[in-house]
């Protein structure tokens, strides 16, 4: 795995973040950008980096990228460890070659936490401690019938401030917050908290832009984007990579797209079912990035129902 950590004493090139919810049009804004001032792109994006999840990521296409170099895609097999700290470190050695091309690093996703862990360089030294036999336990827990509810009670008991501001039905961070607090004896959203107080300085010269606009749209948008996914053989590509060996307890299972279709497969819900869930799981995904990003003081919001976010951008560059 690459290093490059930034020291956060010395002062690094220009960054520009774009960011917002799923769907709104970062990608292309990002290629646009990148055009026109020299740029490259690195995603920001959990789930992009996994070979053979193209579909049900919305991953950019070769002839999307229009020949601007794309960093952290297609870069992991579908059964390795991909977190915030493993995106700081791709991300940190992304930045310095796109700096040593002369270059500009053009931050693009939908991640609130990756893009942090990048700007203010999060240390991450707690949160790489592991305990694998208990996580081990954790994992054949939740494969009893009331396991997944069972697990996120225990949470509840042990670390409620946790447990009020996690997704209860993300198997991987629930049981990431039972293995932390075990490990360390307080809870990782006070961790997060404490690291988030440490955020006064980043090494970059960044400029941090959010996307928004109408949110019936963006959820019209996002539905539609669903039923073209499920065209173009979503169920196919789940399929695919579950033959291919992909482990129900990896990260990449956990992608909203992916484990409602691996539901349908298994017989526990229709088609139709599956794909309304995904639907529905997107929009809550999008709402919880806009909870997310409201919280970045440093942030342009730019909405997009206002004309070309582009000509918003230029304006700070």
């Amino acid at each position: 795995m690459p290093r490059g950590d930034f020291n956060l004493n010395e002062q690094f090139g220009k960054l520009i973040l774009i960011a917002g919810p799923t769907a709104i049009g970062k990608s292309g804004l990002s290629v646009r950008l990148a055009k026109e001032i020299g740029g490259e792109v690195i995603s920001a994006d959990s789930m992009q980096v996994y070979r053979g999840m193209d579909i049900g990521t919305a991953k950019i296409t070769p002839g999307e990228m229009q020949g601007v170099p794309h960093h952290l895609i297609d870069i992991l097999d579908v059964n390795e460890e991909f977190n915030a700290a493993v995106f700081q470190q791709y991300a940190n050695a992304a930045c310095r070659k796109i700096y040593a091309n002369g270059h500009i690093p053009i931050v693009c996703g939908g991640t609130g936490f990756y893009i942090q862990a990048l700007l203010y360089q999060i240390d991450f030294t707690e949160e790489e401690a592991r305990d694998d036999i208990y996580r081990n336990e954790l994992w054949k827990l939740s494969e009893r019938e009331d396991g997944p509810d069972e697990l996120f009670s225990m949470l509840s008991a042990l670390d409620p401030e946790t447990a009020a501001v996690i997704d209860r039905h993300n198997l991987k961070r629930v049981i990431r917050a039972l293995e932390y607090y075990k490990l360390h004896g307080s809870g990782i959203a006070r961790h997060n908290r404490e690291q988030e107080a440490r955020k006064s300085h980043s090494p970059f010269d960044y400029r941090y832009f959010v996307l928004s606009g109408n949110r019936q749209a963006l959820y019209e948008r996002i539905d539609a984007r669903v039923d073209r996914m499920i065209e173009d053989g979503l169920v196919q590509e789940a399929l695919k990579l579950r033959e291919g060996g992909l482990r129900m307890d990896s990260t990449a299972a956990q992608g909203i797209g992916y484990k409602e279709i691996y539901a349908y497969l298994d017989g526990h819900c229709t088609l139709d079912e599956a794909i309304a869930q995904i639907k529905l799981n997107s929009r809550h995904y999008a709402k919880r990035q806009f909870t997310w990003f409201r919280r970045e003081k440093n942030a342009v919001w730019i909405d997009t129902d206002q004309g070309d976010p582009l000509d918003e951008i230029r304006k700070y560059l």
